[in-house]
């Protein structure tokens, strides 16, 4: 399998993205068109951001050939993600694959996004490989999962309403700063006092013991709503400009806190010191430094650049080089799925 070319399709959301990859791990070509279309609307509107994949899907696999010096026809296997995500957004990639994959004879390997996410590291860091303790958290997903090995995911906990993505993106709303909300925080965030406000911990006890109903789950609506309640105080008060900064910081702070910790519960109970936080929240300086300070001395923070935090062709080629080596090819009759279920996942109590 080593040495074969796999043309890696994203477009799960509002990236359109499409890689070369020469599997395992060599990335010859890699392409990512951000839509700013939807920054007027405040967050993704979903008919918008299937129309701008089928304006650009074309362009973008165009571009990655070129900058990887390589033709269509020079491809071995193509790769897309198939779910989960916005179905129209998913429809385009999944169409396009289908028809290259059934016009040049080659074979189709449909991708989980998540499971993308967790291979994006991989294609930088050559230790980010099970086994590990996996955090994945992004606009609509925040996962804890124990990874003895590629394709084996023990899921030991989720989140019970919003994602910490989602959080940033609704918080970032709130204090009127631009979509996507997790670099607007971020960069608010740098400039504020963390300490000024104290949001709740959502899930976090003191008392908190393995076996415990929540121990690795997560919850963020409870903070949003704590940001909302300070919000209407401090507007009913006084201005509250110059307090955007500080309370970017102090929410910023609690999402740290909660990841940090519920992840450490993971890495103590399994013994397990390896990290590997993947996803587009991983892109966030202040969490990856929060984790990797709780693992000094002895752990290792397995993450990605920005570029392959965030949603990527890239990630989706390698996955799909791993599936294609096990020999999980997809029929042509293959469809998107916005509720895909995670390959090889099973529940911690199982």
């Amino acid at each position: 399998m080593s040495g074969r070319l796999i043309l890696g399709l994203e477009t799960s959301c509002d990236e359109t993205s499409a890689a070369v990859l020469k599997a395992p791990d060599t990335l010859e070509g890699h392409v990512i068109c951000s839509q700013d279309e939807h920054t007027l609307y405040g967050g993704v509107v979903p008919e918008i951001a299937a129309r701008a994949h089928v304006q650009r899907i074309d362009e973008v696999v165009d571009r990655a050939l070129e900058e990887a010096g390589r033709a269509l026809t020079d491809v071995d296997a193509l790769a897309v993600t198939a779910g989960p995500g916005l179905i129209g957004a998913l429809l385009v990639g999944v169409c396009w694959a289908k028809a290259a994959a059934f016009g040049l004879g080659k074979p189709l390997v449909t991708v989980h996004h998540m499971e993308a996410h967790l291979f994006g590291p991989s294609l930088e860091n050559p230790e980010a490989v099970p086994p590990f303790v996996a955090l994945l958290v992004s606009g609509g997903h925040t996962l804890l999962l124990h990874v003895p090995e590629w394709g084996a995911y023990r899921l030991l906990g989720k989140t019970r309403d919003d994602a910490a993505g989602e959080a940033f993106d609704k918080v970032a709303r709130l204090l009127g700063m631009p979509y996507p909300g997790g670099p607007a925080i971020e960069a608010a965030a740098s400039r504020g006092d963390e300490a000024r406000y104290h949001f709740p911990r959502p899930m976090l006890r003191r008392n908190q013991h393995p076996g415990d109903d929540g121990f690795y789950d997560f919850s963020f609506s409870g903070l949003k709503t704590a940001v909302v309640t300070l919000v209407r105080e401090i507007e009913a008060d006084r201005a509250l400009e110059p307090e955007k900064e500080n309370i970017a910081a102090s929410f910023q702070a609690a999402v740290a806190d909660v990841l940090t910790e519920k992840t450490m519960h993971a890495v103590e109970e399994l013994d397990c010191p390896r990290v590997l936080f993947g996803g587009g929240v991983a892109a966030n300086r202040r969490l990856c430094e929060a984790l990797a300070k709780r693992l000094e001395p002895k752990g290792v923070l397995l993450n990605a650049s920005p570029r392959l935090s965030l949603d990527n062709g890239a990630m989706v080629a390698r996955a799909g080089a791993f599936r294609l080596e096990r020999g999980e090819v997809a029929s042509l009759d293959a469809s998107a799925d916005p509720n895909l279920p995670f390959p090889g996942l099973i529940e911690a109590s199982t």
